[in-house]
């Protein structure tokens, strides 16, 4: 890793987030794990059980 990247990152992690970013990050991350596995799986299926989680709580 070069220090440049080490630079970035360690200042990437003192960013704040919102809680509307975290939750774009959340599903952005389950989307591209579950797309690895089935490639039918759509932003819009994530979407749709993130957003049904998210009502049963």
């Amino acid at each position: 890793m070069t220090d440049e990247i080490k630079r970035l990152i360690e200042r990437a992690a003192s960013v704040p987030m919102s809680a509307a970013d975290k939750e774009e990050q959340r599903r952005s991350f389950a989307y591209g794990n579950a797309h690895i596995e089935n490639e039918r799986v759509t932003r819009a299926m994530i979407d749709a059980a993130a957003d049904k989680a998210t009502t049963r709580t």
